[in-house]
């Protein structure tokens, strides 16, 4: 599946991109006065390959959730368990991505592709390592719709059990994953996107759970960027300036330990990887090679996103950047992918938030090819 999905990536339409710059420029408004949107207009063209792209709705957030064994090193202070607990919070409703998805309207959908504890809500009719069609639809524990503000209703957030193993090993001891548990994951993401889009979302949304994932993520960022650890590394929840010397010291005790290559970047995410950050990649693959957008949030994302640009390098036309993470590594692998965010608000909470805050910017960007008059429709004069 994997070899088959990166087969299925190609470069933007470049005809569809200078149709999108032409239009832009005929539309009723100065030349370049909607700044950042009218780029990302033309790359959305580009990866839709018709201009104007369609409208990027409606938005599926899937959150994949894991566990990872770098937690005895004490990275961080909160219990393993939150992992589990959060994933509940998700199903009630009751989380920030709730909210925030509520609110765009957007659909929640939670993976556990690698919890270490038995969940509380297991999904009905769902094989192990199988995002299903039936585990999409089952309902939250309560059964009931969630309200929009518009008037109409979401189905309630659903939960998939795609778990590959119960948690990552010590990536300071040995590798955190097989490189078949690693390819599960990845393939895990990209069955993901391809049902949500089969489902009809017009763009995915990257969202993550997982306590002391942002440890990986700081490993993954140094091993693909070549920065050093403490440059990819921040105080994730707020750790204190021990923990925090202590976290810079495990993820550059592993990255010395694996020595991992970028060149082989699925040995990369099993080396210092988390099962959600493989399972993050797969879904932007799977969502590149049919050629929807994927809205990228946080360090997690952002890490995951360059795993999946060393596998595809034509993977990143389809990555929006929503927002940038106050993480550090984050602004790296941005960088390093030639990505702007389109928000910058000093977020570091996951879960798909900034994701979400981001999502109707990208949506009046390409509404504007679809909605706005040019100057010889409407009548008004060109300078």
């Amino acid at each position: 599946m994997l070899e088959t999905t990166i087969a299925e990536i190609g470069p933007p339409d470049p005809v569809a991109m200078t149709a999108a710059r032409d239009l832009q420029a005929r539309l009723t408004k100065p030349a370049g006065s909607l700044g950042a949107l009218e780029e990302l207009s033309v790359r959305l063209a580009g990866l839709a390959g018709v201009c104007p792209p369609p409208l990027p709705e409606p938005a599926a957030v899937a959150i994949f959730a894991g566990d990872h064994g770098v937690h005895t090193q004490r990275v961080t202070p909160w219990p393993q368990e939150v992992t589990a607990q959060m994933i509940g919070n998700f199903l009630a409703g009751g989380a920030v991505v709730n909210a925030f998805a509520r609110q765009a309207g957007a659909s929640v959908t939670v993976v556990d592709v690698g919890v270490a504890a038995p969940l509380p809500f297991p999904p009905a009719d769902a094989a192990p390592t199988t995002a299903s069609t039936d585990a999409l639809s089952a309902e939250a524990p309560s059964g009931d719709a969630v309200p929009a503000p518009t008037g109409t209703t979401l189905a309630p957030p659903r939960l998939l059990d795609a778990n590959v193993r119960r948690g990552t090993r010590d990536m300071t001891v040995t590798a955190a994953l097989t490189r078949d548990e690693a390819r599960a994951a990845v393939e895990t993401g990209i069955r993901v996107a391809g049902e949500l889009i089969d489902a009809g979302a017009g763009v995915l949304l990257t969202g993550d759970m997982g306590i002391a994932n942002t440890t990986p993520a700081a490993a993954l960022v140094a091993a693909f960027t070549g920065v050093d650890a403490e440059a990819a590394t921040g105080r994730g929840t707020g750790v204190d300036d021990e923990t925090y010397r202590r976290k810079v010291d495990v993820v550059r005790t592993a990255l010395d330990r694996h020595r991992p290559d970028p060149a082989d970047p699925l040995g990369v995410l099993a080396a210092v990887g988390g099962l959600e950050h493989a399972a993050l990649a797969g879904l932007i693959l799977g969502a590149a090679a049919r050629r929807v957008p994927v809205l990228l949030d946080g360090v997690i994302a952002v890490s995951a996103a360059l795993a999946a640009a060393a596998l595809a390098p034509d993977a990143v036309g389809a990555m929006v950047a929503g927002h940038r993470s106050a993480e550090p590594g984050a602004t790296v692998a941005l960088r390093h992918l030639g990505l702007d965010p389109l928000v910058d608000l000093g977020l570091r909470l996951g879960e798909g938030t900034g994701a979400l805050l981001a999502l109707p910017v990208v949506v009046g960007a390409v509404r504007v090819l679809h909605e706005v008059a040019t100057f010889d429709a409407a009548g008004v004069s060109e300078k």
